[in-house]
């Protein structure tokens, strides 16, 4: 594996400053074009999966984190609150509040359920300067987080369907993960002590981690429990990933929580006309966007699949006289909306720009040939070479390639 700190500066996707300060990295425009295409992939995967997107302040009162339990149990990792106008106002520490608010502005029927609400959203984390590092622990990162509101009958298949929603996205990312953890709470947790680091009681607790392992079991995933490290609000499946150095972390999540449902008051409407408590099932499919990105740094060392390329097509044409038709392939690849370059006659020769643009998933050389027939060929990363073809059909073909393996259109591609 490779180290994403150095590798990640070294191809200019992200860097970091001293007047922006530790833990906070900044994305350069190729690290940001792998960032927007793995942001893009996830909304995609989350809309067909039947997830509504929603958008949600990274401020709010300090109130709202006492009543979820953040507050009490969490702000140690919190950043202390701003006053303002006599409130005092606290950047987010997790999304999972607001959605929370969300579901409570309107009445709901049990047909609405599950509702899923999915959100891209910033989160704040007051971590400590010796543990901050590269895009891996960083003080504000971008959550790819939802939550799923259903009826306890519906909380084992939205769990499922999520994990399912995970294992899809590490293949499709070229990326696997080390183990399964199920985390509960401690083995001596005392939940009516008002000094617990878990809120809620035994019996909910038991239920979810039932339900966890049921997911788990049925899903034919080999897992390991570990006493100690659930949320300060239910228990989870964490999905572990080992880094350069064969350090763990989890990446993506799945957890059920009764316990802010409670505290806020959920409800729906149930077929017999009563209200009922939703649970809440929390998710992240690839985690934060910073911690997956320096994963698949560190993974694919910069060759990423294509469809993650920073540069996903280089043009190449072999002399000057070939340049007017290498920039009018690069716009037509451009409006179909491939990431393209063209490597200019002038910048060195033929051979030095293929070796500099070695990692780009596809290359096109233009010689004089090409030029008279109007035809491209393909050459692909690992040396495989395609015939030549109008450029349409090539660029047609090129577009479909560059997608996503379970989002590419069927009967396209074999």
């Amino acid at each position: 594996m490779y180290d994403h700190r150095k590798i990640g500066r070294e191809l200019g996707l992200f860097d970091s400053d001293p007047l922006i300060g530790a833990g906070l990295p900044y994305w350069l425009p190729a690290g940001a074009a792998v960032r927007h295409a793995l942001e893009s992939y996830i909304a995609e995967v989350e809309r067909r999966a039947g997830y509504q997107q929603v958008y949600s302040p990274v401020l709010a009162k300090r109130e709202l984190y006492e009543i979820s339990g953040h507050w009490a149990k969490y702000s140690d990792d919190m950043y202390p609150p701003m006053e303002m106008g006599g409130e005092q106002l606290v950047l987010r520490p997790s999304i999972c509040p607001h959605h929370a608010l969300m579901y409570r502005s309107r009445s709901h029927s049990y047909r609405e359920l599950p509702l899923r609400l999915s959100e891209l959203g910033g989160q704040y984390r007051a971590e400590l300067s010796g543990a901050i590092g590269g895009l891996s622990r960083v003080r504000a990162m971008q959550l790819n987080d939802a939550h799923i509101f259903c009826s306890l009958d519906q909380v084992a298949e939205e769990a499922g369907n999520a994990l399912g929603l995970i294992n899809r996205a590490y293949e499709d990312m070229g990326i696997s993960a080390s183990r399964y953890v199920l985390a509960l709470p401690s083995e001596d947790a005392d939940f009516d002590s008002p000094s617990s680091k878990y809120v809620g009681d035994a019996a909910s607790w038991d239920q979810a981690a039932g339900l966890l392992r049921e997911v788990l079991d049925n899903a034919g995933m080999d897992y390991e429990e570990s006493p100690g490290d659930a949320a300060f609000y239910g228990p989870k499946i964490d999905i572990q990933l080992a880094d350069s150095a064969g350090r763990e972390f989890s990446l993506s999540t799945v957890q059920i929580d009764f316990h802010q449902p409670e505290r806020f008051g959920l409800e729906y409407v149930g077929a017999d006309g009563n209200k009922h408590r939703p649970v809440m099932v929390h998710r992240a499919i690839v985690g934060s966007i910073e911690r997956a990105v320096a994963q698949l740094i560190e993974v694919h060392g910069g060759a990423f699949p294509a469809w993650l390329a920073p540069v996903q097509l280089v043009v190449l044409p072999i002399s000057d006289d070939e340049e007017k038709l290498a920039v009018e392939v690069a716009r037509r690849a451009s409006h179909r909306g491939l990431r393209v370059e063209v490597a200019h006659a002038d910048e060195g020769s033929l051979g030095a720009r293929i070796r500099e643009n070695r990692l780009a998933p596809y290359q096109a050389v233009i010689g004089a040939r090409e030029a008279a027939d109007g035809l491209i060929a393909l050459r692909q990363r690992d040396g495989q070479r395609f015939d030549p073809a109008e450029i349409a059909v090539v660029l047609d073909d090129l577009r479909a390639r560059c997608q996503p393996p379970s989002l590419q259109p069927a009967g396209e591609l074999s």
